[in-house]
């Protein structure tokens, strides 16, 4: 994925430099480095209607068009960690596309909104509940695997909003605490709190299936 380097690293904030002046090479490999974690994002957000019309690549690609159009504002005025300000450019890319291609069926946002303080596409729970059972599952069955299938989605449906994105976000997108925090605007402990009691209830869930036991996430 790239040398190893942090939002905050001399050798970031020098690509930044030389991207904000315009060139290309320092531009590429800034997304490059992001692009396995964006894309894990888009895919557990990207509206499942739109399967086979629109790939996580798609979306990819016209971030990072926004993402070179618009970083020299950001190096001016660095208002949140790079990360989470390439991570904000396309969600926001998404929820463009999404409107595009199903208008007036959109998803009500109303919701998103509650979290976000501004639209932003939520992981559905099909999507977090694939990620489970192809990480976990042992059964080889098709009707057993969707019949697991349904009772995760059924957990995740049920947790509180602000829960299931905490986890969403720590333990799918694989953002630390402090990030996590950031993106939706809560204090760290708040969202360390969350992340353990959701974290709790999944794995209470995950234990209750047959095959998993001591296999759910840690």
């Amino acid at each position: 994925m790239g040398p190893a380097m942090t939002s905050d690293s001399s050798d970031t904030d020098d690509l930044l430099r030389r991207a904000a002046g315009g060139e290309r090479e320092a531009l590429a490999l800034l997304f490059e480095y992001y692009r396995d974690r964006l894309r894990q994002m888009v895919r557990l957000r990207l509206d499942r209607r739109l399967q086979g019309r629109l790939d996580p690549s798609d979306v990819l690609q016209e971030a990072y068009l926004d993402f070179a159009r618009r970083l020299p504002e950001y190096v001016a005025d660095p208002t949140m960690p790079f990360y989470i300000w390439l991570r904000f450019l396309t969600g926001q890319r998404l929820i463009d596309l999404h409107r595009q291609h199903l208008g007036a069926k959109m998803r009500d946002a109303g919701q998103e909104v509650s979290l976000y303080r501004g639209a932003f596409p939520q992981a559905s729970s099909v999507s977090l509940a694939a990620q489970l059972l192809g990480r976990l599952t042992s059964a080889s069955r098709a009707a057993i695997r969707a019949e697991t299938q349904i009772k995760v989605q059924e957990a995740l449906n049920s947790m509180d909003p602000m829960d299931r994105e905490v986890l969403t976000l720590r333990h799918f997108e694989m953002l630390s605490n402090d990030e996590a925090a950031a993106v939706l605007g809560i204090k760290k402990a708040a969202a360390s709190n969350r992340y353990v009691r959701a974290l709790k209830r999944l794995k209470e869930v995950l234990a209750a299936l047959p095959g998993y036991g001591d296999r759910a996430p840690q």
